[in-house]
């Protein structure tokens, strides 16, 4: 046998599960199982293709996570650590913030959404109802305390609702207009859209039945 049917044989055989520490296993196995569960959803994928692409036997996700579930558990319990830092940012930065997230976030093969891991395992109840804990924490609870005035839960809700969309229409239904946007083009319409919720009450509504407001 020549060295080219040796290395055909070695193409035919399975992949060697890598060596890594403890550390680098459960790190290997988060990594492969947020690429998955966003992708295909909890449904769609196994535990064995998930401890393929992270190199490492199926046992080990049993070992360090109990089961398939502690797995997708662990991975979409991460949603509110993409929010954090509206805990501290001066509000007056927070567009700047929200712009520097959606334009220069890594693509979904390289880092997916996290709300995608949620999303797309939608028939799962239990995942949506964490992802609208998730939100009413961050933004209807804390932000909307920050922003204070009239409607603060709305205003902090609907610049949720900007920022997860946006997101989700860049890097994941990579929409032509928004995915091609250059970086001042969207800070220049984020801040005019995003600066009246943060600093100013609810405009002014039409005067009723046309006439002159009293």
């Amino acid at each position: 046998m020549n060295r080219a049917d040796d290395a055909r044989r070695g193409d035919a055989l399975p992949p060697r599960p890598r060596k890594y520490d403890a550390a680098g296993t459960r790190t290997a196995l988060l990594s492969a199982a947020a690429l998955r569960f966003a992708r295909y959803g909890y449904d769609g994928c196994g535990v064995r293709d998930i401890a393929k692409d992270a190199g490492v036997d199926a046992a080990l996700v049993y070992r360090y996570f109990g089961s398939k579930k502690g797995l997708f558990d662990t991975v979409s319990g991460n949603t509110a650590s993409v929010f954090e830092p509206l805990r501290h940012l001066p509000l007056d930065e927070v567009s700047g913030w929200i712009c520097e997230l959606v334009s220069k976030a890594p693509t979904e093969e390289q880092a997916p959404h996290p709300l995608l891991t949620k999303l797309r395992s939608a028939n799962r109840e239990e995942s949506l109802g964490r992802l609208r804990e998730d939100i009413a924490e961050v933004f209807s609870e804390r932000f909307a305390r920050r922003l204070g005035g009239e409607d603060a839960e709305v205003r902090a809700e609907l610049l949720g609702a900007w920022m997860m969309g946006i997101t989700l229409m860049r890097l994941s239904i990579r929409s032509p207009a928004l995915s091609a946007a250059s970086h001042d083009t969207l800070l220049r319409y984020l801040q005019a859209g995003l600066d009246p919720l943060l600093h100013t009450c609810c405009p002014e509504a039409g005067n009723e039945g046309g006439g002159e407001g009293r």
